[in-house]
């Protein structure tokens, strides 16, 4: 349920200089809920680094305003964990880069999260899903080969 992120600094990601796109993608091992989890962690991080990417507020008919979702979509793929690792690797020196390593779903205590990872060194880290963000086209390449989560 927890995550470490990597990447950008969030104070280099608040303009985007051209189209974006945001992906997540997940371990095809998971099962549905803990996908969902990595997923909406990584989202909610995403959502917060890169503030520009949400849309603007819908209005309803009646004139209710309902929050602004994000206008580009997020497709959630899958991959395998050598994938996510190697993914990864590649996308650190091309986007804003959120990772879900796996200690975040071995507990719910954020302290013990943190302590689990400190002791590891980084390329010995494995994770549940990895998030991008960055230019339309190189995320593309990055992920081009991987498929819907389902």
């Amino acid at each position: 349920m927890f995550l470490q992120t990597e990447g950008l600094p969030s104070s280099e990601v608040s303009a985007p200089p051209e189209p974006q796109r945001c992906v997540i993608v997940v371990d095809a091992a998971l099962p549905p809920g803990k996908a969902s989890n990595a997923a909406a962690v990584i989202a909610f991080t995403l959502g917060q680094r890169h503030s520009h990417l949400v849309g603007a507020q819908v209005l309803d008919k009646d004139g209710t305003a309902h929050p602004g979702l994000i206008p580009i979509g997020i497709p959630i793929l899958k991959a395998t964990d050598g994938q996510l690792i190697e993914l990864r690797q590649k996308a650190l020196t091309h986007c804003d880069v959120v990772d879900f390593p796996v200690q975040g779903q071995a507990t719910t205590d954020y302290a013990a999260f943190l302590k689990a990872v400190s002791i590891l060194p980084g390329d010995s880290l494995r994770f549940l899903a990895v998030g991008l963000v960055g230019a339309k086209k190189r995320v593309g390449k990055l992920v081009g080969g991987f498929s819907l989560f389902s």
